[in-house]
């Protein structure tokens, strides 16, 4: 794809009648914030090398006395946006600092995201990471949630109630199909490319939509704005969505596979035929790095309180650092049904949508070259390859299992991190105010009366 100028843009402006210019960038954790500009003759190239400026602490970002931060667009993901009223022109933003050389933010998920794959060139002999995610969420017709002092609640309403699981359920019971269709076009429209979509397992409106593969960078991007075109898309139906990993009890809950491989000069070098799953030596290693480190990962691939309410036996949601072609119980998938040699890969399985898409991507990258550089062979290390249920397995006490909750993560995370700093791409700075917002989170959770607590203990 040609690389976008301030010439381009400011013929797109004119042809296009844009009026606004808005810039978006993610918070630490991952909540998408943005600021709109009035369209003036010399807005693109002041905004190229003034930036605007704003509040890095009100990101999650260092500290409130050293805040002052910039933000610049990356012309190459400029894209109208359909769902402003007036016509809108949208990029995502680098974050740098306020010093004379404007310097990358360390902290920036897409710098990290670059870095990680420039890494990888370095490290590997991969020229690409390629990543197809998955996207698995609930659609409900209405939702109210409280939490006060005197109050704490949720309740959600849904059209669809099926008896036993709904995978593949088709229309008229599938009453979204519509709905997919169409937020499938708006996708399109956003330079994001459908593979297929489909009414999910849960029985109460779950649905997965899945794309196509693109590099790190771009996925990140694309994570980004299928969940912001999702939510406004369902906004205006006066639908609402949800990612939560676990938003109702007792039905299976969302997940944000992903599918990954690497290659050189186009060619896959996740590829030997023949061997176990047709997966090379290289692979090996790569799902090898993943697995050793998968403890220290779930910190940033499930970096909620509500992660962990979906991690559980029964729902086909991963449990295990293990490796095989049959059990989605396992943290890492190959698939079966993947017959052309240039998209052979694996499917990890645990991450979901509450993660920081780029810290999410860009740890799973790194822990894999970890696995390559340090040639960590996962069969050797005791996670596989299973390929049957390994939950009824004589031989459970040898299976390496997932944290149970993000405070186990964390404290992973803490003992395991040199492979996330391999280039300086995470640095201690980062990882400090990761824990530190996380630990946040956990205690609040931690000192809320639940509505459940009330059903077994207010009459004991």
């Amino acid at each position: 794809m040609a690389k976008r100028t301030i010439e381009s843009i400011k013929s797109e402006l004119k042809k296009k009648k844009i009026e606004v210019i808005d810039l978006k960038a993610i918070d630490l954790a991952g909540r998408l914030h943005h600021i709109s500009l009035p369209v003036r003759d010399d807005i693109m190239e002041r905004l190229m090398s003034e930036g605007v400026g704003f509040d890095g602490s009100s990101y999650g970002f260092r500290k409130v006395e050293n805040s002052d931060m910039i933000l610049i667009p990356d012309l190459d993901t400029a894209v109208v946006d359909p769902f402003r009223e007036a016509p809108t022109l949208s990029f995502y933003s680098h974050i740098v600092l306020t010093d004379e050389k404007r310097s990358p933010f360390s902290q920036d998920g897409r710098h990290i995201a670059k870095q990680a794959e420039q890494l990888l060139k370095k490290t590997t002999g991969a020229d690409q990471s390629w990543w197809g995610p998955e996207f698995e969420f609930y659609i409900f017709s209405n939702v109210e949630y409280d939490t006060r002092t005197a109050t704490s609640y949720y309740k959600v309403e849904h059209e669809e109630e099926f008896h036993g699981k709904a995978y593949h359920a088709a229309n008229p019971f599938d009453i979204y199909d519509d709905f997919r269709d169409e937020a499938c076009k708006i996708l399109k429209n956003f330079g994001i490319d459908v593979k297929y979509h489909h009414h999910e397992v849960g029985e109460r409106g779950q649905q997965e939509i899945e794309t196509y593969f693109s590099n790190l960078l771009d996925t990140g991007d694309h994570i980004v704005t299928s969940k912001y075109a999702l939510f406004n898309f369902a906004r205006s139906r006066d639908l609402f969505i949800t990612f939560m990993p676990k938003p109702m009890y007792h039905q299976a809950g969302n997940g944000m596979h992903l599918h990954l491989y690497l290659t050189k000069k186009g060619k896959n070098l996740f590829y030997k035929k023949g061997a176990y799953g047709n997966m090379s030596e290289l692979g090996l290693y790569f799902i090898g790095g993943i697995l050793k480190h998968g403890p220290a990962l779930t910190a940033f691939t499930n970096p909620s309180t509500n992660s962990y309410k979906r991690l559980v036996p029964g729902f086909e949601a991963p449990v295990a650092l293990t490796f095989g072609q049959g059990n989605r119980a396992s943290a890492i998938r190959i698939p079966k049904y993947v017959s052309n040699p240039k998209e052979t890969r694996f499917e990890y399985r645990p991450s979901d949508a509450t993660a920081n898409p780029y810290l999410c991507l860009s740890s799973i990258l790194l822990a894999g070259i970890d696995g390559v550089v340090n040639k960590i062979n996962p069969t050797e290390e005791g996670f596989g390859p299973y390929d049957k249920n390994f939950l009824d397995d004589d031989h459970i006490d040898k299976i390496h299992f997932l944290p149970r909750n993000l405070t186990e993560a964390l404290e992973a995370l803490k003992a395991d991190n040199e492979f996330l700093k391999r280039g300086n791409i995470f640095t201690d700075e980062l990882l400090d105010q990761w824990i530190k917002i996380k630990n946040e989170e956990i205690k609040s959770i931690g000192t809320m009366p639940h509505p459940f607590e009330y059903k077994m203990y207010f009459n004991l």
